[in-house]
């Protein structure tokens, strides 16, 4: 049986982890706020951790001061099956009332010729939410997806961007490929209207979009793979590392921008302890790292 590599969506917010964590996971069924702990004495201060899942989907954050801010570049797609459900509307009527209260609306809830009902909102934590009435969908798709829009510099890239991290994770499966036709400028016909593809036991969605935004993808929303080893580690870093600049405590960034967290899953159960001394040990070893070593995080771990 193939080990699943688990590719967990990371959020970094300002102080508000915790807070909208329990926000999130009121709003949407198999949702849960499954640990809240701390890691002390970083440049960002002592800064909150916490674990979550959203319709069942693992999520981590901290709260580690305002030095990256979302922006709509990641947003999380919510999709609600009209199909199979009779109250797909009202919930998502319901869904768009929390997350838009004290927020911004960048599209407004309202038909469009690709679903009869939704909605593009940023949260008032920032973070931006896509809503969408499946009413026709065969198969449909997850319940709720980190998305990624390749805009400015990176415009054109989605499809490439989904080979390559395919390529990278190995556990991985091809979904939805939908592209832009001739006659839908800005965009250049045969760049990536719509994909999906499943990294791990995530499946997450890229787009390419040619409007000037003014915005770019940056580690407030990043990507943890929970290595088994060093060897694995060393394996996901040479290859997704390409921003030495941006290289400090297991994260890196791609080629394309994306920012990724290389860690080994021993350190989520260490951090996870609750051995607040164990772990303050497990940081300050951290720290100065770039690429992570894990023979030396263990041994800061110790034995008590």
């Amino acid at each position: 049986m193939t080990t699943v590599t688990p590719v967990i969506p990371h959020l970094w917010f300002d102080r508000e982890a915790a807070e909208a964590a329990r926000f999130y996971t009121s709003l949407f069924p198999d949702s849960a706020v499954d640990f809240v702990g701390k890691i002390r004495n970083t440049p960002s201060g002592d800064c909150d951790i916490v674990a979550f899942r959203l319709f069942g989907q693992p999520f981590r954050a901290i709260a580690a001061g305002p030095m990256f801010r979302f922006n709509p570049s990641i947003s999380l797609s919510l999709h609600f099956d009209a199909m199979r459900d009779a109250t797909a509307r009202d919930r998502l009527d319901a869904a768009w009332e929390q997350l838009s209260s004290g927020g911004s609306v960048l599209m407004p809830l309202d038909a469009y010729p690709f679903s009869p009902r939704y909605g593009w909102v940023q949260d008032r934590f920032g973070l931006s939410w896509q809503l969408t009435l499946s009413a026709e969908s065969p198969a449909p798709p997850p319940a709720i997806m980190p998305t990624l829009m390749f805009c400015g510099e990176v415009y054109g890239n989605a499809e490439e961007a989904g080979l390559f991290y395919r390529k990278v994770i190995g556990d991985s499966e091809a979904g939805l490929l939908l592209r832009y036709g001739e006659d839908m400028p800005p965009n250049r016909a045969g760049t990536v209207l719509v994909s999906s593809f499943r990294l791990g036991d995530t499946w997450i969605a890229a787009m390419d979009n040619a409007y000037p935004h003014g915005f770019s993808f940056n580690e407030a929303f990043s990507f943890m793979v929970l290595c088994r080893d060093q060897a694995e580690i060393d394996r996901h870093w040479r290859t997704l590392s390409a921003v030495p600049e941006a290289e400090a405590c297991g994260w890196c960034k791609d080629r394309f921008g994306l920012s990724w967290q290389i860690v080994p899953a021993w350190l989520d159960t260490a951090l996870r302890s609750g051995d607040q001394e164990r772990v303050d040990r497990v940081i300050q070893a951290l720290l100065p790292m770039k690429k992570i070593d894990v023979a030396a995080l263990q041994a800061a771990f110790g034995a008590g």
